[in-house]
């Protein structure tokens, strides 16, 4: 169901994944009721609804990835399952009462500062409002990202990328390419590799793959949270600082991580015998450089007689085949891309327009910045959640998402009493923040691990990572500090 859009609103929030959700959540638990929630999709979920590839599945812990406010004893693994996320969210969006806020439908194809009226225009795909205050939980990985290969939009077979994976596609006996081996493909290939004629994995660079802790959550365990939940609380607390301290690894001193590689090249040899096979899987980065992939079934299904592993570079896609710098021409059904997603060139950046009508696209030059994660000068009422240089190490992100919902609650409380109609950052408070992001980073195993990854932007920036452990975010982000803000009264 959709809801009507009202002709003004107080804060419009765009996205129902984690992060519009906890923001309308803390809205309503605020009492704030004046609010919509623009979402594309039909239901909520955000990357946790459109991925549903094979093996989807979150990579911190389940204890963890789930609000502090709503904790979840019915997990059924250790790591959650895409499936029990989506519906974890849709139980909360439910149980919370937020559902008749969301205007389903409705993709946002303008955000316009109207520095007259003090507030923001939005045109959606469904009508146009105007709202005090634009909250914006984009979502990281929500655009996928299509390869720059020749020829490949001549490929008649059938293609598609794994953040839009095609159900109705029959891949039982097809001649399969693979054209990447990230996060995702680490998961869906071993569930493909069974079903299919042949399998051809283009890797570019390998990945390091350690041990897959997951496990099934136990009937005692899940009757234990529910009976107590200090428990489980608990355990969520232990398992944020064991995350926590990976900062020690990535930032701090680098080889703290060595121990890791030790494991991840152990669990190599013990799952490839093949010595030719093995050297064209081992990384030759520092561990971290890349996101770090858990599976105890990936590096087996590639050892599979129907199995290619292929670290030529592709060369061109021709409308039946892929042919590598080699010269080698491989016939195929089916290319399915697990390329990741575009996060510092997310279209919806040129959709923002600040004050004097220049996009956050043309603002950031391809290197995304915000103050704390969250806000920019020239676009008064905007926070960012999740935005960049805010994602927490190898932790959870739901952290994150908590931290800035936090930030905007406590900027709404101090517009009210002090009757503000808008806040912009001081641009000397955002251009420090970020020179100090920047060089706290300048050191760290994603800046200086010998790798290519997708957490440095075209500019070789990094605008993922928070520059050190979380809990400082966090600590930062508990109160608003007028100071740090132009202020303009009603």
């Amino acid at each position: 169901m959709s809801h009507a859009l009202p002709s003004h609103t107080r804060i419009a929030v765009v996205g129902a994944g984690f992060s519009g959700l906890c923001m309308a959540i803390r809205l309503k638990q605020e009492g704030i009721d004046d609010f919509v929630v623009l979402e594309p999709a039909d239901e909520v979920g955000g990357t946790w609804r459109d991925n549903t590839y094979p093996g989807c599945q979150c990579d911190i812990p389940s204890a963890l990835y789930s609000f502090s406010f709503a904790p979840n004893p019915d997990w059924t693994r250790f790591y959650p399952l895409q499936s029990e996320i989506r519906d974890y969210l849709r139980r909360c969006a439910r149980d919370f009462g937020v559902m008749p806020y969301i205007c389903f439908g409705h993709d946002v194809t303008g955000a316009d500062w109207d520095e007259g009226s003090r507030s923001w225009r939005l045109d959606t795909s469904r009508g146009s409002f105007t709202a005090d205050m634009l909250v914006g939980g984009f979502g990281g990985l929500s655009q996928p990202s299509i390869p720059d290969v020749p020829g490949l939009e001549t490929f008649e077979g059938t293609l598609f990328h794994s953040a839009a994976w095609d159900h109705d596609h029959d891949l039982g006996g097809e001649r399969v390419a693979v054209i990447g081996t990230g996060a995702s493909a680490v998961q869906f290939v071993p569930r493909i590799q069974p079903r299919v004629g042949s399998l051809h994995v283009f890797q570019r660079t390998p990945s390091w793959v350690l041990p897959d802790p997951d496990r099934p959550v136990s009937d005692f365990e899940r009757r234990l949270f529910r009976r107590l939940p200090a428990v489980q609380r608990l355990l969520r607390a232990g398992l944020y600082f064991g995350h926590e301290a990976t900062v020690l690894g990535t930032m701090v001193d680098r080889r703290l991580s060595t121990g890791f590689e030790s494991i991840g090249r152990r669990h190599l040899r013990s799952q490839v015998p093949d010595p030719e096979l093995r050297s064209r899987l081992t990384p030759t980065y520092t561990l971290g450089c890349k996101r770090i992939t858990l599976s105890n079934r990936y590096y087996p299904a590639l050892c599979q007689p129907n199995v290619e592993l292929v670290t030529d570079p592709i060369r061109e896609v021709r409308p039946h085949s892929i042919v590598t710098d080699d010269d080698t021409a491989r016939e195929l059904d089916t290319i399915i891309l697990g390329t990741g997603f575009k996060v510092h060139d997310n279209p919806g950046f040129s959709r923002v327009r600040g004050r004097g009508g220049g996009s956050l696209g043309d603002a950031w030059q391809g290197s995304p910045r915000a103050y704390l994660g969250t806000t920019i000068p020239g676009f008064p009422n905007l926070f960012l959640l999740v935005g960049p240089n805010s994602a927490g190490g190898y932790n959870s992100i739901v952290f994150t998402t908590e931290a800035h919902v936090n930030y905007v609650i406590a900027c709404l409380r101090e517009m009210d009493r002090r009757r503000l109609q808008a806040v912009e950052v001081r641009r000397h408070v955002y251009d420090e923040f970020n020179r100090l992001a920047d060089e706290r980073l300048r050191g760290s195993v994603w800046n200086k691990g010998g790798c290519t990854s997708w957490y440095l932007d075209s500019n070789g920036r990094n605008g993922v990572w928070w520059p050190g452990f979380t809990w400082r975010l966090w600590q930062r982000t508990r109160r608003f500090d007028p100071r740090e803000y132009q202020l303009q009264a009603a």
